[in-house]
């Protein structure tokens, strides 16, 4: 089964991926690199504390807008990817950089700023309890607050990928504010079912319901009810 996701047929409006500084890098990295596989313009915003999270769980040095550091995501190789899902081409060769637009995550003047400029959608991933009680309560305290109250406000889709665990009661009420203002609660919780061989497969899973909200093909994950890899 390939790892590529095949060139979206969706509308091509962009996309905007925000990583905050929950645990979970790993996710928000597979998901941008399968976003630019899949041919769409992304914007990525990324928190002060997502560069640490960067440094802490992938060892990755990351600045919010140097493109030089941002290759070192674009490039990554999964562990153990090649056991599951065959050979991965170099992501240099496969990733087209023209499509990641990068915004510091105090510039309120970027695009995904206002309502005027049309996406597809937004992402964040991980999503931190403090992002999360931002956006609900509408504090717009930094770019990835007020380009998710945009999304909210404009009825697009917003997709919220939580990992704390356990959870406070703040955290559940403000998770139940959020699906009720009409975002997308996908808790960065993989199944076991599709045949799991390495850590990279649970990434996946995760990943792959993302893109499944996003209308993305991709060949990620084994289906459940399904006699072979589609």
């Amino acid at each position: 089964m390939p790892t590529l996701a095949p060139t979206s047929t969706a509308p091509s409006a962009p996309l905007v991926l925000a990583m905050t500084g929950a645990s979970g890098a790993p996710y928000a990295v597979r998901l941008l690199q399968q976003l630019l596989l899949a041919g769409r313009e992304i914007h990525w915003v990324m928190s002060p504390s997502a560069a640490t999270v960067l440094l802490q769980e992938l060892g990755l040095r990351v600045a919010a807008r140097d493109r030089d550091s941002l290759q070192t995501l674009l490039e990554y190789r999964w562990p153990q990817a090649e056991s599951r899902w065959g050979s991965v081409p170099d992501s240099r060769q496969v990733l087209d950089t023209k499509q990641l637009l990068m915004h510091h995550d105090q510039d309120f003047m970027a695009p995904i700023a206002s309502g005027s400029f049309l996406t597809d959608g937004m992402i964040i991933c991980p999503c931190s309890g403090t992002t999360l009680s931002g956006v609900v309560h509408a504090a717009g305290n930094n770019l990835i607050q007020r380009a998710a109250e945009v999304h909210l406000k404009e009825r697009r889709k917003l997709i919220l990928v939580p990992r704390e665990t356990p959870l406070s009661v703040f955290q559940l009420e403000n998770l139940h504010r959020a699906a009720q203002a009409g975002a997308v609660v996908l808790p960065a919780m993989p199944g076991w079912y599709h045949e799991v061989r390495s850590v990279v497969d649970l990434i996946d899973f995760v990943v792959a319901r993302i893109l499944d909200h996003l209308h993305i093909p991709h060949h990620l994950m084994k289906r459940w009810g399904s006699t072979e890899d589609e």
